[in-house]
């Protein structure tokens, strides 16, 4: 019998777990691909560690955008190889799986990524939404006929969800999130000290010295990167100030999503919200003071989840441990 997976494919990390044992990987959302002979190169890790250094016969691709695919190939290759590397295909032996995928995902995006598992290797496909796998992962009552919501905040997407009685009563999908945070990093230097830095870079700024709100200051930090003018390595430090405010736009919209997401709640549901809070999950939850500040501006109480880096795997773990649970939330073929 095959090994039954549940896969966190995320735009920045992909993350397995397998029935009976948990969280088995993690790993970058990338592949290097020969552009000739398309063969994969690298996955994961040493594949993220190529990015902009390869030759050119080199490809090394991100192939989600948005929490969805945005190269079916380079998808469904970088699936077969981590499938090969966890030891879950061989030519009689094909994984059962179930994947996340955004709430309001359409049909054509679902029926891709549905086939990019199945080229890869997999016997079986389900699928569960995000802010269910993240809100069961977190431990929400989502039985409950109270209201839950949740805000998963990853690094292509947004997800606001409110889930009440094993459903979700309304949600919205934002294509905001952490990414979105470094490019504004990018720009604030490159605009204000003429010095290009990269996205990775930038994602180190953003979660040494980066926070959402002016109570949580978390000092400088030294910052290289290529002179615009002199073509040459510059440093330059930068605070925590700078940073904050160099974030600012994309949060904005980011609040502006939750709130509206709570505007168009049923009145019964919002006023569950109101006494209970609102779960901060995903990668970006953990910025300094997002929190607070989304507190703040929705006068709601926010808790960040204990876990919020593998909510939505854990979530599709569990489903995948407990179907009859969960099979309001999963759909399959």
């Amino acid at each position: 019998m095959g090994k039954q997976l549940g896969i966190d494919l995320g735009t920045s990390k992909t993350m397995i777990y397998l029935k009976k044992q948990g969280i088995i990987l993690c790993t970058p959302s990338v592949v290097a691909v020969e552009r000739k002979s398309h063969s994969v190169v690298a996955v994961g890790e040493k594949a993220s560690r190529m990015l902009g250094k390869t030759p050119g016969s080199i490809l090394t691709l991100k192939p989600l955008c948005g929490g969805v695919i945005s190269d079916y190939e380079a998808t469904s290759l970088m699936l077969n190889r981590l499938f090969r590397d966890i030891g879950a295909y061989s030519l009689f032996n094909r994984p059962s799986v179930t994947v996340s995928v955004p709430y309001i995902a359409n049909e054509v995006e679902k029926r891709a990524l549905e086939d990019a598992v199945i080229d890869a290797g997999a016997s079986s496909v389900s699928l569960i939404p995000q802010p269910a796998a993240a809100a069961i992962g977190a431990g929400l009552r989502i039985n409950s006929p109270s209201g839950s919501m949740l805000v998963n905040i990853g690094a292509g997407t947004t997800e606001t969800a409110i889930i009440s009685m094993g459903g979700i009563a309304c949600s919205r999908v934002l294509p905001i999130a952490g990414d979105d945070l470094d490019r504004a990093i990018v720009r604030y230097i490159k605009s204000n000290y003429r010095i290009l830095i990269g996205e990775v870079t930038a994602e180190a700024i953003k979660r040494r010295i980066g926070s959402a709100h002016p109570s949580v200051s978390r000092g400088y930090l030294e910052v290289s990167g290529r002179n615009l003018v002199t073509g040459l390595t510059a440093t330059v430090k930068v605070s925590s100030t700078e940073i904050r405010n160099a974030i600012m736009e994309p949060i904005a919209i980011i609040l502006a999503a939750i709130k509206s997401t709570l505007e168009n709640a049923p009145p019964e549901l919002a006023a569950d919200i109101y006494d209970f809070g609102i779960l901060l999950t995903g990668g970006s939850a953990v910025l300094g003071g997002l929190d607070r500040m989304i507190s703040e501006n929705m006068g709601v109480r926010v808790i960040v989840s204990k876990n919020p880096f593998d909510n939505v795997c854990m979530g599709i773990g569990r489903a995948v441990e407990n179907p009859e649970k969960y099979a309001s939330f999963i759909s399959g073929h």
